[in-house]
């Protein structure tokens, strides 16, 4: 999605300071902006705008107010940007589990806005490709096991080797136009079911 596309929710109870992002945001081509300046409808306003990116300003943030936000962003799965005027390294660390893309403390400048939201969404955009990936990974893995328990299932049931075991396994599943770890997987299942009891 072009940067210029997105739709941005800004969430800030102070109406100047709001004003100062949006003002930001659409000198900087962002024409689909809504803010929202009470905190009880920010829900609502999520749920109807479904927004690509959402940017919180919070003047005085009290721990409270930033679990919730942190609550939001762990549930929004979208890129955060998050102004404060002070923060602690606990904050700092709460905002980096929660999966806000941008933390910036005491920057809240119209001119800053532009870079710091590219950043966020760049930086989502990244970390969300690590996540796949290492889901990938861990599927993969995880597909391993299957199969090198089918294929043990096969040694053990056939006297096959380890090679001619896999290429059984890789003809089924070609025959039936399924996936090896799919066959695997209902190998090792057929034999936990068949297998003596314990």
């Amino acid at each position: 999605m072009p940067v210029q596309d997105l739709a941005i929710l800004v969430i800030d109870e102070n109406r100047i300071r709001a004003s100062i992002i949006e003002d930001g945001l659409r000198e900087a081509g962002h024409s689909r902006v809504t803010v929202v300046n009470e905190i009880n409808e920010v829900a609502r306003v999520i749920e109807r705008d479904m927004p690509d990116v959402v940017v919180i300003d919070l003047e005085n943030p009290n721990r409270d107010r930033l679990e919730h936000f942190f609550t939001l962003s762990r549930a929004l799965r979208k890129p955060i940007a998050m102004f404060v005027d002070r923060s602690d390294a606990s904050a700092i660390e709460a905002a980096v589990e929660a999966g806000v893309s941008a933390y910036v403390v005491d920057g809240l400048k119209k001119e800053r806005v532009k870079p710091i939201l590219d950043m966020a969404v760049s930086r989502f955009n990244a970390f969300a490709r690590l996540t796949r990936e290492l889901e990938q990974a861990r599927s993969e893995l995880e597909d391993r096991k299957v199969i090198d328990q089918a294929k043990a299932i096969l040694l053990r049931t056939r006297g096959l080797v380890e090679a001619d075991a896999y290429k059984l396994l890789r003809k089924t599943a070609m025959n039936q136009n399924r996936r090896i770890v799919d066959i695997a997987q209902s190998l090792v299942t057929a034999d936990s079911l068949l297998g003596p009891e314990e």
